[in-house]
């Protein structure tokens, strides 16, 4: 059911004028206040209240793997609650996108929540766009906290200038990814980037292929962040390069074929 009373983010807002040009050279960029304190408060209770209800992950931190310790994960929960479709199909946020990428329109690829409890251990370095069947470079994922955060919370931390390599290996979130992305950020001389803190409803966004990272939780509250992954509206989908891929392209993509445009009912153009 809806909730009429939530605030709209049907409107644009106005972004810095470098806010592009810094986007497309580092690979990523801080949007303060894409949300207002009072907006985020709104949202933060319909989005956490759904990541609790709908996540699935009950076991102790000792228990889990790498991947596992870095936080709970909960997907795709515009498909599961009407008020987070709000938030996730925002034209807000489709209108950033859109002026970072350089493009007209941007479609939902998907969401996720990612809470980093208390303890939780790193997130690896990676590049999201290992796991997307996807002709294009023109991707973006929105990464927005819904409290404000510190550096010890798990900050994302980003290889400023990694986008412009591409794809650099096929390797998955993991230990192996940490210690062979990090020896590449090392090589290649990237400086590294991440804010002292957040607001709640202040954004980062990223290119799939920016590596990222972010460092263990060690405050004693989680770290609640929600996602949105933005792809051009013309993008395709590709021949799958991995299991991932062809997992995200059942899951995420409706299952089309190679050479289709990404355009299922499960990525609706925003804007």
């Amino acid at each position: 059911m809806t909730t009429t009373s939530l605030p709209a983010l049907d409107n644009y807002i106005e972004i810095p004028a470098t806010a592009a040009d810094s986007f497309r050279s580092n690979g990523h960029v801080l949007i303060p206040g894409v949300l207002d304190a009072i907006e985020a408060a709104a949202w933060r209770k319909v989005i956490s209240g759904a990541a609790m209800r709908y996540n699935t992950e009950h076991r102790a931190l000792a228990e889990r793997d790498t991947y596992g310790k870095a936080f709970l994960q909960i997907m795709n929960l515009w498909e599961m609650d009407d008020d987070v479709k709000q938030f996730t199909q925002a034209r807000r946020f489709g209108k950033i996108a859109a002026q970072l990428l350089g493009v007209d329109n941007v479609r939902i690829y998907h969401d996720q929540a990612l809470y980093k409890e208390p303890g939780g251990g790193l997130t690896p370095w990676h590049q999201d766009q290992y796991y997307w069947p996807l002709n294009t470079p023109k991707t973006v994922t929105m990464w927005m906290p819904l409290i404000d955060i510190t550096e010890e919370m798990g900050m994302l931390t980003f290889a400023s200038g990694s986008q412009k390599a591409g794809f650099i290996g096929n390797i998955a979130i993991s230990d192996e990814s940490e210690s062979t992305f990090e020896t590449f950020v090392k090589e290649q001389g990237y400086s590294i980037s991440r804010p002292l803190s957040m607001k709640a409803g202040d954004a980062t966004w990223h290119y799939g292929w920016t590596l990222h990272s972010a460092p263990g939780n060690a405050a004693a509250v989680t770290r609640e962040v929600m996602t949105i992954i933005f792809m051009a509206g013309d993008a395709m989908v590709t021949e799958p390069q991995n299991d991932h891929q062809e997992n995200d392209r059942q899951r995420w993509l409706g299952g089309l074929a190679p050479g289709s445009p990404a355009a299922s009912a499960l990525n609706p153009l925003v804007l």
